[in-house]
């Protein structure tokens, strides 16, 4: 019962942080399709044609990715099962170091800028302002993400330890046995209360026998 209880819990702690990331992910798309919205508008009454945005679709594209991790971390946390648990840490591990080396990679280079192609929409130079100008809120949304992430990897971890609830399979199992036995029942209940045995009339048939014998003599 208490094993029980503490998967209960670490399965919701589980899906509390993986709600987190699934929360940017969706704020992530939400950005994403409104730059998308206001790119079109300025390229709507020109003839030219522009290069694709790649900072619009990379954003829209990792918003996507974000909300399909938090399903996948929902299915794994609900049913713990090992190898879920095992694909969905490895692809959190796997996104920290991305956003790992990518924020290094700002910090320590000083023409990091070079290493993105150029935007056509200029977003891309937008978003830097905006990070600019709100660092402190940025920065306290993106570690809130991180440690999210790691917390999902943390409790990940101790669900696959535990593993999934053995109890509630032995519970339906017994389930599953008691109707098995039920026809028995069902056979007696058939015959009525005056059914008798065969053995048992053959007894009081020779009971009855052997006392008129006795009158007779």
């Amino acid at each position: 019962m208490a094993g029980r209880m503490v998967r209960s819990c670490v399965q919701t702690a589980l899906k509390a942080a993986n709600s987190v990331v699934g929360l940017a992910g969706m704020a992530v798309i939400l950005y994403a399709l409104w730059m998308l919205r206001a790119w079109y508008r300025e390229v709507a009454d020109l003839d030219q044609r522009f290069p694709v945005p790649w900072f619009i679709y990379t954003f829209l594209g990792l918003g996507i990715f974000m909300c399909l991790l938090t399903c996948s971390g929902h299915i794994a946390a609900e049913t713990a099962n090992g190898h879920c648990l095992s694909c969905y840490m490895i692809i959190v591990f796997v996104l920290i170091i991305l956003e790992g080396a990518i924020t290094m990679d700002v910090f320590l280079n000083t023409n990091w800028e070079e290493d993105f192609p150029p935007d056509p929409s200029g977003k891309f130079d937008e978003f830097k302002d905006f990070v600019r100008s709100n660092f402190e809120i940025c920065e306290c949304v993106g570690l809130s993400v991180v440690a999210a992430q790691v917390l999902s990897i943390i409790l990940g971890m101790v669900l696959r330890t535990l593993g999934p609830d053995r109890e509630a399979d032995y519970d339906s199992d017994d389930d599953t046995t008691v109707p098995a036995r039920l026809p028995l029942l069902r056979n007696q209940s058939q015959h009525g209360p005056d059914y008798a045995e065969p053995n048992t009339s053959r007894r009081s048939d020779s009971w009855k026998l052997r006392i008129l014998d006795k009158v007779n003599n």
